[in-house]
């Protein structure tokens, strides 16, 4: 990238210290400001005047008073623009009347260039109007060659003037409008990034209660098991442990990968297990068995291109369903899981006879995950009690086909 020009950079500098100066106290700079065009008025009035006066008699204290009438208005340009111009022009008209022609009346541009920078286009039109009046009358009262040389060179001043003030005003409005674009763009990001992050938490929150709470209610069901065949079947309670041993390992092991994707330091190339997808629904339904809840599953037709993200989701809501089966359906409770496969996606239905509390009973996220999930595809979930008789709980799922799957 090229370097700006020595020359370039000071002026930036320069013109940056100035306007800092005039938003950190702008009374001071006002002063400054004036404090300078008066100064050069009054050297004026001093003599100079004379040199380009068409009357050279006018009284020294008129000259006087016009010349800090033209200049000292400036500390009010900026609260009252309008009020500051018109004094100047009523000096300015009483100078050309009387012949001494005051050069600080171009005083009135600087008024002009802030009425630009801060007041409607018709306020400005109004603003010019009044600086041509001294103008014309001076051009009237000492017609010393063609009128328009006394008007049109002041005029064409006078437009460029307000055009570099309508220039400078534009500038600052298309930089305040980045700026605050910037600012909501920041904003929006920081909102996207907090929703982001809620997202996740409420994902990871869905993960570690789907693995968690099933495998927790297995091992609970494998423990009352096991503890009701200690007494007469040693080998039942045995294997009842074991199974407890293996549940408990597998709950571990996905619990610690779970965590791992939460840590900072973890290995890009970390080794990643796949998710469950519908061919685990066996093994799922045959642990809920192992715990000692009858399951019956039915399968009708065979599962094309399935999208994991849509098996995974199947797979969680039949393992919620029988989860809450589990603990809420009671001693006696059995199920039964239908799964569908047609031509407009998969449904899956499973049914219990149990006659506990609902999905959601003590306030779980159960119902809630299975509802977040099937949204993500576009999918429908039902979930209630059965009438009675017989009662019981059915939870059924219907996921569309993804047409964008080849």
């Amino acid at each position: 990238m090229t370097e700006p020009h020595p020359l370039t950079q000071f002026l930036q500098r320069s013109t940056q210290r100035v306007r800092a100066l005039d938003r950190r106290r702008p009374l001071l700079w006002d002063l400054l400001v004036t404090g300078f065009f008066v100064t050069a008025a009054l050297v004026d009035a001093s003599g100079g005047w004379r040199n380009t006066a068409p009357e050279t008699e006018v009284p020294g204290w008129l000259i006087f008073l016009l010349s800090v009438a033209l200049s000292l208005p400036l500390l009010w340009r900026r609260r009252h623009p309008m009020t500051a111009l018109a004094v100047m022009v009523a000096a300015s008209l009483v100078s050309n009347w009387a012949g001494a022609m005051l050069q600080a009346s171009l005083i009135q541009m600087v008024v002009l260039f802030s009425i630009a920078m801060r007041l409607p286009l018709k306020t400005l039109g109004r603003a010019g109007l009044m600086m041509t009046a001294p103008l014309v009358v001076g051009a009237v009262r000492y017609p010393k060659g063609s009128w328009d040389q006394h008007i049109i060179p002041y005029v064409w001043a006078y437009a460029l003037v307000a055009l570099l003030g309508i220039a400078v005003r534009s500038r600052q409005d298309y930089t305040e409008a980045l700026v605050e674009r910037a600012h909501r763009l920041e904003v929006e990001r920081d909102q996207q990034a907090q929703l982001a992050a809620a997202a996740e938490r409420t994902r990871i929150a869905r993960e570690m209660h789907d693995v968690i709470g099933h495998n927790l209610s297995v091992i609970t069901g494998l423990a009352d098991g096991g503890s009701y065949a200690a007494a007469r079947s040693p080998e039942r309670a045995a294997q009842a442990l074991q199974a407890i041993g293996t549940t408990s390992r597998q709950a571990l092991t996905e619990l610690r990968r779970l965590l791992d994707v939460l840590r900072d330091d973890a290995p890009v190339t970390a080794e990643l297990a796949p998710q469950p997808a519908l061919t685990d629904l066996d093994q799922l339904i045959d642990g809920v068995r192992a715990a000692g809840l009858p399951v019956r599953a039915t399968v009708h037709g065979h599962p094309d291109v399935f999208p994991a993200g849509r098996q995974l989701t199947v797979y969680r809501v039949v393992q919620e369903a029988l989860t809450n089966t589990l603990k809420h359906g009671g001693p006696g409770a059995t199920a039964t899981v239908g799964v569908s496969y047609g031509d407009d996606g998969v449904t899956v239905e499973v049914t219990d006879t149990g006659a506990g509390g609902s999905p959601g009973a003590g306030g779980g996220r159960g119902l809630t995950g299975m509802r977040e999930r099937t949204a993500l595809y576009d999918g429908t979930l039902e979930a209630g009690p059965l009438p009675h008789p017989p009662g019981g709980w059915r939870v059924r799922l219907h996921l569309p086909k993804d047409n964008e799957t080849p």
